[in-house]
């Protein structure tokens, strides 16, 4: 009988709360996620020698999982790897090949982009989707690999269709939410949801009567003042390296986004953005190394940006 309380994945949990164990239990840990797949196959005695433990300890390691015994422990780690990619990316090691960390981190940024599509509430976007519609005008912050994701989205905003700023300075951050009103939306980005100055930012952005939309990792401070949470759940090992997971997938929720409400405002919309991109391909090849004069967008005639 299993004793799971812990209704995370498995694979994650040994990923993301590794560091509650015990150095001789970290070491089990280690060598299940060097390779998983291998430690189904095994016995209790094969993953105690191969993690250089006693098989006490592999019973604690499983025992501290949730788990009465190493059979448990097997049938729920099979179980893990037959819904998704292994997760491999903290048992990266320093004797690694430049070839076995690129499978690694591949594997593991592709198994955390999964496990981010498997568990976005398609409802919360849907939601999002429709305040972004109303909204008069739109304002992103986010701190560090979150800014990164703001800036991104300010490159998208002519889909959105309204003014939209995304400032780095924290200060201009929060003196754009002081001049937010009804009708305007913020959308607080933060991996954590504990970022205090996000938090102060939006705090302040809430109080002039904004609509919030907050990204973030997990039930957090950010996802209790939002009024619409995007919860991106990734494998992330923070301690180690940086957060480069959930940037990728807040990258694409700013492509979903972007692209929903600009199908919604309809064809003439869509047509004003075919117009617009036509003409900014024109204008990418409008430089012409030989102008006399240097001028990288000369007028020389038709077909000329």
């Amino acid at each position: 009988m299993v004793r799971e309380p812990n209704t995370l994945p498995l694979l994650e949990r040994l990923t993301n709360h590794s560091e509650r164990l015990r150095p001789s239990e970290l070491k089990v840990a280690r060598a299940v996620l060097a390779d998983p797949a291998a430690a189904v196959r095994v016995n209790m005695a094969a993953l105690a020698a191969s993690a250089g433990v006693s098989e006490p300890t592999v019973m604690r390691f499983c025992n501290g999982l949730g788990f009465d015994g190493f059979q448990s422990f097997r049938f729920a780690l099979a179980e893990a790897l037959a819904i998704g990619i292994p997760v491999t990316h903290s048992a990266i090691s320093v004797d690694d090949s430049v070839a076995e960390m690129a499978t690694k981190i591949f594997d593991h940024t592709l198994s955390s982009l999964d496990r981010a599509r498997r568990g976005l509430d398609t409802t919360a976007v849907t939601t999002a989707v429709d305040v972004l519609l109303e909204a008069s005008r739109v304002v992103l912050v986010g701190l560090g690999a979150s800014g990164i994701i703001a800036q991104d989205a300010l490159q998208q905003a002519v889909l959105l269709g309204v003014p939209c700023a995304a400032p780095i300075d924290l200060h201009q951050q929060f003196m754009a939410a002081s001049m937010m009103e009804p009708g305007s939306v913020l959308v607080a980005i933060s991996n954590t949801g504990r970022s205090r100055s996000i938090l102060e930012i939006t705090v302040e952005a809430k109080r002039n009567g904004a609509t919030i939309i907050g990204v973030v990792g997990g039930p957090s401070p950010l996802l209790d003042l939002a009024d619409v949470g995007i919860v991106l759940r990734t494998f992330e090992d923070t301690n180690t390296y940086t957060p480069t997971v959930s940037r990728l997938a807040g990258l694409v929720l700013v492509d979903v986004l972007a692209t929903a409400v600009a199908v919604r405002r309809g064809p003439g919309h869509l047509e004003r953005l075919r117009e617009m991109k036509a003409a900014l391909s024109e204008f990418r090849g409008s430089f012409e190394p030989g102008s006399p004069d240097g001028d990288p967008h000369p007028s020389a005639g038709p077909g000329v940006g």
